[in-house]
């Protein structure tokens, strides 16, 4: 059960759609996860389905994609079927496509009062699963429910969920999408068979890139930065991801004095309220960066995702103490850009201040 839209002309926001990819509801094809896939399939065919399922993986790598696959083939009914998915004009497959499947139920976060979306699923929302298990199915087939994500319950949800998953109603499957499963009720997780997923591995991230029409003239640096995630991939593409990141990479290559002017400029970048999208994804990949010259001191630099990179995590990142103070540095950055955002300080004066304490550290590191 998806929201209606608005309207023709405006529709509804979706918090589990990206900008630039389709739908998970929509995707034609799965790549990387075939194990999950015959995992899911073995169960179907024993009899003996769970009622519960926790998918968890980092975010964009398919999971609610696997789980609408899941879902359609379940809503079918087939009882030992040779894959996930239906084809696209089965009628439970134009159903869920429409959002109008009687069968299936989407939790996730819906809007407020304002017509924006809320941040957390709300027990209201998580209570309507009552009216959906209430009503009989008309064809006595299998119920579904998606909820995407699960990290975003709200206490009182989850305790809803829970209570669903200690009491599930007859043939009913409750499929949860979680990116942070650390974060649930352990009473959930154990609730739950899981089912992880891994990053997507190059070649099937390219796979899934192709058939999206995704094309960059960077393909290289995109599989990268994504590091296995589609959606990771469709957002940099879409919010000039890869020439923020080259820009961050040309600013800390002045390192250890960093470049003031240039800091400043691109700090002003990514403030106002139309920059608000940048500024997220500035956060991201500064956060990115501070990793790779962590894993840089240990490992070696990782291959390059812009010009000039190689040598930046070479020089400042040079062996394990140095990766010890980036890794350091990258934990209180991230606490600090959390901090920032949660009392709305000023996104360029957050950014500025996150960049004069990694010219503090490149210092640091370079006398260890």
């Amino acid at each position: 059960m998806a929201r209606a839209a608005a309207s023709a002309d405006d529709p509804a926001p979706e918090p589990d759609r990206r900008e630039g990819a389709p739908h998970p509801r929509e995707a034609t094809a799965l790549f990387g996860h075939d194990e999950a896939e015959a995992e899911i399939l073995a169960a179907i065919a024993s009899g003996k389905l769970h009622s519960g399922w926790l998918l968890t993986g980092p975010e964009g790598i398919g999971k609610a994609t696997l789980a609408y696959r899941m879902a359609s083939t379940l809503l079918a009914g087939d009882p030992a079927p040779d894959h996930l998915g239906l084809p696209s004009d089965h009628p439970d497959a134009r159903l869920i496509r429409a959002g109008a499947h009687p069968r299936l139920f989407v939790l996730r976060r819906g809007l407020d009062d304002r017509g924006n979306l809320r941040s957390v699923i709300t027990v209201e929302e998580a209570r309507a699963l009552r009216s959906f298990f209430g009503l009989s199915a008309a064809d006595g087939g299998r119920r579904v429910v998606i909820v995407d994500s699960a990290d975003e319950l709200n206490p009182n949800a989850a305790n809803a969920i829970l209570k669903l998953l200690e009491e599930p109603p007859a043939r009913a499957t409750l499929l949860l999408v979680s990116h942070q499963p650390a974060r649930l009720l352990p009473t959930i997780r154990s609730r739950c068979r899981t089912l992880r997923l891994h990053p997507l591995a190059p070649q099937d991230l390219a796979y899934a890139l192709d058939s999206i029409d995704l094309t960059t003239d960077a393909p290289a640096a995109l599989a990268e930065l994504a590091r296995g995630s589609v959606g990771d991939a469709v957002r940099l593409v879409a919010e000039g991801g890869l020439d923020l990141y080259a820009d961050l990479v040309t600013l800390l290559a002045t390192l250890p004095r960093l470049d003031r002017p240039r800091a400043i400029r691109l700090a002003e970048s990514c403030a106002g309220p139309k920059a608000s999208d940048r500024f997220e994804l500035a956060l991201d990949l500064l956060d990115l960066l501070l990793s790779r010259l962590a894993r840089a001191g240990l490992q070696g630099p990782p291959p390059e995702a812009a010009s000039g990179e190689f040598q930046l995590l070479a020089r400042l990142s040079p062996h394990d103490r140095a990766a010890r103070a980036w890794a350091e540095r990258q934990a209180t950055s991230s606490a600090r850009a959390r901090q920032g955002k949660a009392v709305n300080l000023d996104p360029a004066a957050l950014l500025l201040d996150m960049l004069l304490q990694i010219e503090q550290t490149a210092r640091t590191a370079a006398a260890a």
